[in-house]
């Protein structure tokens, strides 16, 4: 099984529509860790870090985002790991 830190770049109609809280949830509620955060270009960063099969279920839930966003496109790349002790947004 083992465990995964990814890092992905969201980009469409994703800031403005809570997608870093939505992201958040999903996060949790699977014990992932890392963070959403907006960047200025509109996209949100993702990092994920935690079991393996728990970060593919919310790699490919951004593929749709909460209600209001319009995703166009997720950007993934795996990392070294990181420690996170919870899911933060910033």
């Amino acid at each position: 099984m083992g465990r995964r830190c990814v890092q992905a770049r969201v980009t469409g109609k994703v800031q403005g529509v809570w997608f870093r809280a939505a992201t958040q949830a999903q996060a949790r509620e699977v014990g992932v860790t890392g963070y959403a955060a907006n960047r200025e270009d509109g996209s949100v960063e993702v990092v994920l870090c935690g079991g393996r099969e728990a970060v593919d279920t919310v790699v490919n839930w951004l593929w749709q985002g909460p209600p209001a966003a319009q995703v166009a496109h997720v950007e993934a790349a795996d990392i070294d790991w990181q420690c996170h002790d919870d899911f933060t947004t910033h």
